[in-house]
């Protein structure tokens, strides 16, 4: 692992956690992500399960985490399988963990080989009342894939039918977007990190140079302090900061024009995300200084609207009056469009400058586990991302910081990043 070691006791309570949650006799058993091919023979670099990663720290791929409370050999109750190792695979992949080094990073004193799981699985059903298995409930997840956990979970119900099977998933989506102190650390840590990229490319930035160019500088800052990106970035100029999810990042940066940077990074599995726009040449023209301010003016009230009790649909629909009131102020919208009633909130006349959501969880996962039909509470983490888009002016402008929510108030994680449109010219000078 790039990043330092993460106490142990915080997997431990997160595992306390669950099994509070869970009901005599629960069964309860994870797994690692598949390693994904690419072509020929070639693979991509494992991508923790975050379910897995946030019960036990483990990030290596064929592990499995099983939790029986109720088991009759006490050894039994919390298990870890990790991949046993070899000389051919030292040789070919490098260092494998150890049992003791398992031990020392999930705080689970019984760790067995992943070729030792099918033999002690049979015991472990026939003593469960109920199992709990895992799969992606994320509800804008596209699963076209089979998993390591679909797999088993198909072949755990062939062999088992009679057998009473159970989701984890809701119950990790509860547990996951209240965020321990730790985990909070963690984040604020990924926002350091990414405070320094932006600053650096704050001050790279120039007309002529190209979006990977910027691409570049943000992955030189992050690697370099043992972090990644958080997602694919976002780094579109002019026209191309009208793009939400714009990728190709391979444009020249031209004077007159603003460039959009959706970009943060991930330290420890734990992610950032923000956003900035800025202007190419260290100087926001009048108009993009009239945008910028009333964008700024929302994520500011936005950030207020972060209260313990708060819906989500209410928090959007606050930042969308919000939006659309400047944007009369813009001249993009007439006063008379405010008192429009609807009754499809996304045919609202806002909308079609502001189409996205006003945030998400983050954690883990950037948009992360959180169910959002559910009140905002103490713990949470939530970006708060306003924008204006106007593509007939080539002129977009989003602006993004991380919040988590406690009973004294909003606490801005990014607070210390320049945003103020002045500070972001004096930076570029």
């Amino acid at each position: 692992m790039r990043h330092a070691p993460i106490p142990s006791a915080l997997f431990t309570k997160n595992r306390q956690r669950l099994l509070a949650q869970l009901p005599a006799g629960a069964l309860v058993i994870l797994h690692a992500n598949d390693v994904l091919p690419t072509n020929a023979d070639g693979s991509l670099r494992l991508v923790p399960n975050s379910d897995l990663f946030y019960l036990s720290g483990i990030e290596q791929e064929e592990t499995v985490l099983v939790l029986f409370p109720d088991a009759d050999d006490e050894r039994q109750r919390e298990m870890l399988f990790v991949r046993e190792t070899s000389e051919l695979i030292a040789i070919w992949e490098g260092h494998k963990l150890t049992k003791e080094q398992a031990t020392e990073v999930s705080g689970i004193r019984t760790v067995h080989w992943t070729g030792d799981f099918p033999r002690m699985l049979h015991r472990l059903m026939c003593e469960a009342r109920s199992v709990w298995l895992n799969t992606n409930e994320h509800k804008r997840a596209v699963v076209e894939v089979e998993t390591r956990d679909a797999r088993f979970i198909r072949d755990l119900r062939n062999r088992y039918p009679l057998h009473e099977f159970r989701r984890l998933a809701p119950l990790l989506h509860t547990l996951r977007v209240v965020k321990d102190p730790l985990e909070v650390d963690l984040i604020r840590h990924a926002c350091s990190i990414t405070r320094a990229g932006f600053e650096r490319v704050c001050r790279f930035v120039e007309p002529g140079v190209n979006e990977c160019e910027v691409e570049a500088e943000f992955a030189h800052e992050f690697i370099r302090r043992r972090a990644g990106f958080a997602y694919n970035p976002i780094i579109g100029s002019g026209r191309n900061s009208c793009v939400l999810h714009y990728l190709e990042n391979d444009q020249t940066c031209r004077a007159g024009d603003v460039l959009l940077l959706d970009v943060a990074a991930s330290y420890a599995n734990y992610n950032s995300d923000l956003t900035r726009t800025i202007p190419v040449n260290g100087r926001f023209t009048r108009r993009q200084r009239q945008v910028y301010d009333a964008v700024l003016r929302v994520l500011r009230a936005s950030i207020a609207g972060l209260t313990p009790g708060k819906l989500w649909s209410r928090w959007q629909a606050e930042a969308e009056d919000l939006v659309a009131a400047e944007c009369v102020g813009l001249g993009l919208l007439k006063p008379k469009d405010l008192k429009v009633k609807v009754s499809d909130p996304s045919k609202k006349p806002v909308k079609k400058w502001f189409m996205h959501g006003n945030g998400h969880p983050i954690g883990l996962d950037v948009h992360d586990l959180g169910l959002m039909n559910q009140p905002f509470a103490p713990g949470w983490v939530m970006t708060v991302e306003p924008a204006i888009y106007i593509p007939g002016e080539d002129l977009a402008v989003r602006l993004e910081n991380d919040v988590l929510i406690t009973e004294n108030g909003p606490v801005d994680l990014m607070a210390d990043i320049p945003i103020e449109a002045d500070e972001i010219e004096a930076l570029m000078v």
